[in-house]
Protein backbone atom coordinates (compact mmCIF):
# COMPACT_ATOMS: atom_id res chain seq x y z
CA UNK A 1 0.00 0.00 0.00
CA UNK A 2 3.00 2.20 0.69
CA UNK A 3 4.42 2.30 -2.98
CA UNK A 4 0.38 3.21 -3.99
CA UNK A 5 0.58 6.59 -2.42
CA UNK A 6 4.80 7.07 -2.84
CA UNK A 7 6.00 10.40 -5.03
CA UNK A 8 7.46 7.97 -7.56
CA UNK A 9 4.19 5.98 -8.33
CA UNK A 10 2.07 9.40 -8.01
CA UNK A 11 4.39 11.09 -10.19
CA UNK A 12 4.53 7.70 -13.09
CA UNK A 13 0.32 7.31 -12.96
CA UNK A 14 -0.13 11.10 -13.39
CA UNK A 15 2.33 10.89 -16.19
CA UNK A 16 0.71 7.85 -17.94
CA UNK A 17 -2.62 9.46 -16.84
CA UNK A 18 -2.13 12.49 -19.24
CA UNK A 19 -0.93 9.92 -21.85
CA UNK A 20 -3.71 7.65 -22.12
CA UNK A 21 -6.29 10.69 -21.96
CA UNK A 22 -4.79 11.98 -25.72
CA UNK A 23 -7.09 9.36 -27.87
CA UNK A 24 -9.81 10.34 -25.50
CA UNK A 25 -9.44 14.22 -25.99
CA UNK A 26 -8.92 14.29 -29.18
CA UNK A 27 -12.17 12.55 -30.63
CA UNK A 28 -14.05 14.39 -27.98
CA UNK A 29 -12.84 17.53 -28.82
CA UNK A 30 -14.25 16.36 -32.71
CA UNK A 31 -17.93 15.40 -30.93
CA UNK A 32 -18.26 19.00 -29.63
CA UNK A 33 -18.35 20.44 -32.89
CA UNK A 34 -20.12 17.51 -34.63
CA UNK A 35 -23.11 17.88 -31.67
CA UNK A 36 -23.19 21.55 -31.60
CA UNK A 37 -23.87 21.14 -35.45
CA UNK A 38 -26.64 19.16 -34.37
CA UNK A 39 -25.39 15.76 -36.02
CA UNK A 40 -25.05 12.72 -33.30
CA UNK A 41 -21.94 11.22 -34.10
CA UNK A 42 -21.93 7.66 -32.87
CA UNK A 43 -19.36 6.90 -35.28
CA UNK A 44 -16.67 8.09 -32.92
CA UNK A 45 -15.34 4.54 -32.58
CA UNK A 46 -15.55 4.02 -36.25
CA UNK A 47 -13.13 6.76 -37.21
CA UNK A 48 -11.05 6.29 -34.81
CA UNK A 49 -10.50 2.74 -36.12
CA UNK A 50 -10.17 3.99 -39.36
CA UNK A 51 -7.26 6.22 -38.70
CA UNK A 52 -5.51 3.19 -36.26
CA UNK A 53 -5.77 1.06 -39.36
CA UNK A 54 -4.58 3.22 -42.16
CA UNK A 55 -1.64 5.25 -39.91
CA UNK A 56 -0.66 2.05 -39.04
CA UNK A 57 -0.27 0.89 -42.24
CA UNK A 58 1.59 3.96 -43.68
CA UNK A 59 4.09 4.08 -40.90
CA UNK A 60 4.76 0.78 -41.14
CA UNK A 61 6.08 1.31 -44.88
CA UNK A 62 7.29 4.65 -44.66
CA UNK A 63 8.56 5.20 -41.19
CA UNK A 64 7.28 8.53 -41.04
CA UNK A 65 5.17 9.61 -37.83
CA UNK A 66 4.08 12.87 -39.49
CA UNK A 67 2.83 11.56 -42.49
CA UNK A 68 1.04 8.45 -40.87
CA UNK A 69 -0.74 10.83 -38.98
CA UNK A 70 -1.94 12.71 -41.54
CA UNK A 71 -2.99 9.82 -43.44
CA UNK A 72 -4.86 8.09 -40.24
CA UNK A 73 -6.86 11.83 -39.71
CA UNK A 74 -7.86 11.88 -43.37
CA UNK A 75 -9.25 8.37 -42.78
CA UNK A 76 -11.25 9.27 -40.07
CA UNK A 77 -12.58 12.42 -41.96
CA UNK A 78 -13.16 9.84 -44.77
CA UNK A 79 -15.73 7.65 -42.16
CA UNK A 80 -17.09 11.05 -41.00
CA UNK A 81 -17.96 12.13 -44.85
CA UNK A 82 -19.95 9.27 -45.18
CA UNK A 83 -21.92 9.57 -42.14
CA UNK A 84 -22.38 13.27 -42.63
CA UNK A 85 -23.51 11.80 -46.47
CA UNK A 86 -26.11 9.49 -44.99
CA UNK A 87 -27.62 11.61 -42.37
CA UNK A 88 -27.58 15.21 -43.48
CA UNK A 89 -28.16 14.79 -47.71
CA UNK A 90 -30.10 11.48 -47.26
CA UNK A 91 -32.11 11.92 -43.92
CA UNK A 92 -30.94 9.04 -42.43
CA UNK A 93 -31.32 8.22 -38.59
CA UNK A 94 -27.89 9.17 -36.67
CA UNK A 95 -28.01 6.47 -34.32
CA UNK A 96 -28.86 3.70 -36.61
CA UNK A 97 -25.95 4.94 -39.60
CA UNK A 98 -23.23 5.09 -36.91
CA UNK A 99 -23.68 2.09 -35.57
CA UNK A 100 -23.82 0.48 -38.65
CA UNK A 101 -20.41 2.16 -40.05
CA UNK A 102 -18.79 0.79 -36.39
CA UNK A 103 -19.18 -2.38 -37.10
CA UNK A 104 -18.49 -1.47 -40.78
CA UNK A 105 -15.11 -0.65 -39.43
CA UNK A 106 -14.25 -3.17 -37.44
CA UNK A 107 -14.78 -5.96 -39.54
CA UNK A 108 -13.39 -3.76 -42.16
CA UNK A 109 -10.02 -3.41 -40.57
CA UNK A 110 -9.55 -6.55 -38.96
CA UNK A 111 -9.95 -8.09 -42.91
CA UNK A 112 -7.77 -6.11 -44.47
CA UNK A 113 -4.97 -6.14 -41.60
CA UNK A 114 -5.11 -9.67 -42.18
CA UNK A 115 -4.95 -9.44 -45.51
CA UNK A 116 -1.91 -7.29 -45.61
CA UNK A 117 0.03 -9.14 -42.87
CA UNK A 118 -1.82 -12.36 -42.47
CA UNK A 119 -2.01 -14.11 -39.44
CA UNK A 120 1.68 -14.21 -37.06
CA UNK A 121 2.55 -14.90 -33.66
CA UNK A 122 4.24 -12.03 -33.73
CA UNK A 123 2.41 -9.19 -34.97
CA UNK A 124 4.46 -6.60 -36.58
CA UNK A 125 5.26 -3.14 -35.43
CA UNK A 126 5.73 0.84 -37.11
CA UNK A 127 9.14 1.70 -36.56
CA UNK A 128 8.04 5.68 -36.43
CA UNK A 129 9.29 7.86 -33.69
CA UNK A 130 7.67 8.01 -30.35
CA UNK A 131 7.28 11.84 -30.77
CA UNK A 132 7.78 12.32 -27.17
CA UNK A 133 8.87 16.51 -26.99
CA UNK A 134 10.47 17.60 -23.39
CA UNK A 135 10.20 21.06 -22.88
CA UNK A 136 13.30 22.36 -21.68
CA UNK A 137 13.20 23.98 -18.68
CA UNK A 138 10.45 23.09 -17.94
CA UNK A 139 10.70 19.40 -17.79
CA UNK A 140 12.96 19.90 -15.22
CA UNK A 141 10.53 21.40 -12.77
CA UNK A 142 9.90 18.72 -9.97
CA UNK A 143 7.00 16.57 -9.87
CA UNK A 144 5.18 18.42 -12.27
CA UNK A 145 7.46 18.76 -15.36
CA UNK A 146 7.55 15.10 -15.70
CA UNK A 147 4.00 14.84 -15.76
CA UNK A 148 2.74 17.73 -17.81
CA UNK A 149 6.52 18.98 -19.61
CA UNK A 150 7.94 15.44 -21.26
CA UNK A 151 4.79 14.21 -22.70
CA UNK A 152 4.25 12.93 -26.56
CA UNK A 153 3.73 15.94 -28.91
CA UNK A 154 0.00 15.31 -29.25
CA UNK A 155 -0.83 16.05 -25.43
CA UNK A 156 0.86 19.78 -26.54
CA UNK A 157 -1.10 19.99 -29.99
CA UNK A 158 -4.18 18.99 -27.76
CA UNK A 159 -4.19 21.76 -25.35
CA UNK A 160 -3.68 24.06 -28.18
CA UNK A 161 -6.99 22.51 -30.16
CA UNK A 162 -8.71 22.30 -26.98
CA UNK A 163 -7.48 26.32 -26.78
CA UNK A 164 -8.60 26.80 -30.30
CA UNK A 165 -11.54 25.20 -30.06
CA UNK A 166 -13.13 27.09 -27.37
CA UNK A 167 -12.34 30.39 -28.93
CA UNK A 168 -13.71 29.21 -32.45
CA UNK A 169 -16.68 28.36 -30.71
CA UNK A 170 -17.60 31.07 -28.31
CA UNK A 171 -15.50 34.37 -30.05
CA UNK A 172 -16.35 33.45 -33.54
CA UNK A 173 -18.79 33.94 -36.44
CA UNK A 174 -18.30 30.73 -37.65
CA UNK A 175 -18.56 29.18 -34.22
CA UNK A 176 -22.16 31.19 -33.77
CA UNK A 177 -22.71 29.46 -36.95
CA UNK A 178 -21.96 25.85 -35.73
CA UNK A 179 -24.20 26.42 -32.34
CA UNK A 180 -27.21 27.98 -34.03
CA UNK A 181 -27.01 24.73 -36.42
CA UNK A 182 -27.55 22.94 -33.62
CA UNK A 183 -29.93 24.32 -31.33
CA UNK A 184 -32.35 26.28 -33.97
CA UNK A 185 -31.55 25.54 -37.24
CA UNK A 186 -35.17 27.01 -39.26
CA UNK A 187 -34.10 30.82 -37.42
CA UNK A 188 -30.66 30.23 -38.17
CA UNK A 189 -31.46 29.64 -41.98
CA UNK A 190 -33.79 32.90 -41.92
CA UNK A 191 -29.98 34.50 -40.73
CA UNK A 192 -27.90 33.14 -43.64
CA UNK A 193 -26.60 30.36 -41.85
CA UNK A 194 -25.73 27.29 -44.42
CA UNK A 195 -27.07 25.01 -41.31
CA UNK A 196 -25.96 21.52 -43.58
CA UNK A 197 -22.81 23.35 -44.80
CA UNK A 198 -22.19 23.80 -41.09
CA UNK A 199 -22.86 20.24 -40.41
CA UNK A 200 -20.62 19.11 -42.94
CA UNK A 201 -17.52 20.95 -41.82
CA UNK A 202 -18.65 19.87 -38.31
CA UNK A 203 -18.28 16.43 -39.26
CA UNK A 204 -14.92 17.14 -41.15
CA UNK A 205 -13.55 18.55 -38.23
CA UNK A 206 -14.46 15.51 -35.54
CA UNK A 207 -13.68 12.72 -38.52
CA UNK A 208 -9.80 14.56 -38.70
CA UNK A 209 -9.59 14.60 -34.78
CA UNK A 210 -11.17 11.55 -34.14
CA UNK A 211 -8.76 9.92 -36.80
CA UNK A 212 -5.87 11.37 -35.29
CA UNK A 213 -6.97 9.89 -31.52
CA UNK A 214 -7.14 6.67 -33.59
CA UNK A 215 -3.66 6.75 -34.65
CA UNK A 216 -2.49 7.97 -31.56
CA UNK A 217 -2.93 4.20 -30.52
CA UNK A 218 -1.21 2.32 -33.36
CA UNK A 219 1.28 4.42 -33.50
CA UNK A 220 2.51 6.16 -30.55
CA UNK A 221 0.43 4.06 -27.51
CA UNK A 222 1.04 0.20 -29.02
CA UNK A 223 3.08 0.76 -32.15
CA UNK A 224 1.15 -1.71 -33.80
CA UNK A 225 -2.12 -2.74 -34.77
CA UNK A 226 -4.87 -5.38 -32.75
CA UNK A 227 -8.63 -5.87 -33.76
CA UNK A 228 -10.61 -3.55 -31.76
CA UNK A 229 -7.65 -1.48 -30.57
CA UNK A 230 -9.69 1.63 -29.68
CA UNK A 231 -11.71 -0.85 -27.12
CA UNK A 232 -14.81 1.70 -26.93
CA UNK A 233 -12.86 4.76 -26.59
CA UNK A 234 -15.15 6.37 -29.20
CA UNK A 235 -18.14 5.54 -26.59
CA UNK A 236 -15.84 6.94 -23.91
CA UNK A 237 -15.36 9.95 -25.51
CA UNK A 238 -18.95 10.62 -26.03
CA UNK A 239 -19.53 10.13 -22.42
CA UNK A 240 -17.22 12.77 -21.79
CA UNK A 241 -18.56 15.10 -24.13
CA UNK A 242 -21.94 14.77 -22.26
CA UNK A 243 -20.14 14.85 -18.95
CA UNK A 244 -18.31 17.74 -20.18
CA UNK A 245 -21.34 19.60 -21.33
CA UNK A 246 -20.38 20.19 -24.85
CA UNK A 247 -17.66 22.79 -23.29
CA UNK A 248 -13.91 22.27 -24.49
CA UNK A 249 -12.29 23.10 -21.15
CA UNK A 250 -14.69 21.04 -18.86
CA UNK A 251 -13.97 17.72 -21.87
CA UNK A 252 -10.53 18.45 -21.47
CA UNK A 253 -10.28 18.15 -17.77
CA UNK A 254 -13.01 15.26 -17.78
CA UNK A 255 -10.37 13.61 -20.30
CA UNK A 256 -7.79 13.84 -17.52
CA UNK A 257 -9.55 12.14 -14.99
CA UNK A 258 -10.70 9.04 -17.43
CA UNK A 259 -7.23 8.64 -18.46
CA UNK A 260 -5.95 8.35 -14.98
CA UNK A 261 -8.52 5.83 -14.09
CA UNK A 262 -7.33 4.11 -17.12
CA UNK A 263 -4.09 4.04 -16.08
CA UNK A 264 -4.57 3.44 -12.45
CA UNK A 265 -6.34 0.07 -13.47
CA UNK A 266 -2.87 -0.39 -15.42
CA UNK A 267 -0.53 0.36 -12.66
CA UNK A 268 -2.79 -1.52 -10.36
CA UNK A 269 -2.41 -5.09 -12.19
CA UNK A 270 1.38 -4.48 -12.61
CA UNK A 271 2.22 -3.89 -8.23
CA UNK A 272 -0.21 -7.16 -7.90
CA UNK A 273 -3.54 -5.67 -6.37
CA UNK A 274 -5.07 -8.80 -4.84
CA UNK A 275 -8.42 -8.13 -6.61
CA UNK A 276 -9.52 -9.89 -9.92
CA UNK A 277 -8.21 -8.03 -12.92
CA UNK A 278 -11.08 -8.12 -14.68
CA UNK A 279 -13.02 -5.82 -12.20
CA UNK A 280 -9.84 -3.45 -12.34
CA UNK A 281 -10.07 -3.43 -16.56
CA UNK A 282 -13.71 -2.90 -16.08
CA UNK A 283 -12.78 0.31 -14.02
CA UNK A 284 -13.06 2.75 -16.49
CA UNK A 285 -15.66 1.33 -18.12
CA UNK A 286 -18.06 1.49 -14.95
CA UNK A 287 -16.74 5.21 -14.65
CA UNK A 288 -18.53 5.80 -17.52
CA UNK A 289 -21.96 4.25 -16.57
CA UNK A 290 -21.92 6.47 -13.38
CA UNK A 291 -21.30 9.47 -15.52
CA UNK A 292 -24.16 8.63 -17.63
CA UNK A 293 -25.96 7.91 -14.94
CA UNK A 294 -25.35 10.92 -12.78
CA UNK A 295 -25.13 13.33 -15.77
CA UNK A 296 -27.34 12.51 -18.26
CA UNK A 297 -30.48 13.80 -16.72
CA UNK A 298 -28.96 17.76 -15.72
CA UNK A 299 -26.77 17.69 -19.09
CA UNK A 300 -29.00 19.87 -21.51
CA UNK A 301 -27.56 18.89 -25.12
CA UNK A 302 -28.25 21.09 -28.48
CA UNK A 303 -32.17 21.49 -28.85
CA UNK A 304 -32.04 19.84 -32.33
CA UNK A 305 -29.13 17.10 -31.43
CA UNK A 306 -30.18 14.17 -33.96
CA UNK A 307 -32.75 15.91 -35.46
CA UNK A 308 -32.55 16.16 -39.84
CA UNK A 309 -32.84 19.18 -41.34
CA UNK A 310 -34.41 20.06 -44.65
CA UNK A 311 -34.23 23.56 -46.43
CA UNK A 312 -37.60 24.71 -47.36
CA UNK A 313 -38.02 25.17 -51.32
CA UNK A 314 -38.78 28.64 -52.75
Amino acid sequence: MSTIFSAAFLTTLLAAGVRMAIPILLPAVGEIFAERSGVLNINLEGQMLAGAFTSFVVGYYTHSLLLALLVGALSGVLMALIMALCCVRWGCNHCVIGITLNMFSLGCTSFWYRVIYGVTTSPPKADVSSGTLAIPGLSKIPFIGDILFNQNFLFYLSVVIVIAAYFVLNRTQFGLQVRSAGEYPRAAETMGVHVNRMRYISMVICGFLAGMGGSFLSLISLNRFVDNITASRGFIALAIVIFGKWAPWQVFFASLLFGTIDALQLRLQAIGVDVPYQLLTALPYFLTILVMVFTAKRSHSPAALGQNYEREQI
